[in-house]
């Protein structure tokens, strides 16, 4: 069996507290997953092409955020295209089913 390590976590600012307010109102929710992915590969000395998958918990797959987020966010951080995205959303369960989807594919040799 793999182990399952945490290296690094970075989380973004809540965007939009209010429809049309907020400091980052105007950012499209992409872009700004694209930043955390971005530094995150940047701050590590990671190739993101040797990524196998990009697992990304948000708490409201709608509007904006209805499509694959992961898979748009790591495309627009400029993530080699055959790096796979999955979104998922549990709502404020999001972070840490992403985690824990991605610890038990390690876990059992998928991933």
């Amino acid at each position: 069996m793999s182990e399952a390590w945490i290296i690094d976590a970075v989380r973004t600012p809540r965007g939009i507290g209010k429809p049309g307010k907020g400091a980052l109102a105007g950012l499209h929710p992409q872009h700004l997953a694209a930043t955390v992915l971005s530094a995150l590969v940047t701050r590590n000395g990671i190739d993101s092409a040797t990524i196998d998958d990009v697992i990304w918990g948000t708490s409201a797959q709608r509007g904006a955020q209805g499509n694959d987020l992961a898979r748009m966010s790591l495309l627009d951080a400029g993530f080699d295209v055959r790096v796979s995205g999955v979104t998922l959303d549990r709502f404020c369960g999001s972070g840490i089913s992403a985690v824990a989807l991605a610890a038990g594919m390690i876990g059992s040799g998928l991933e």
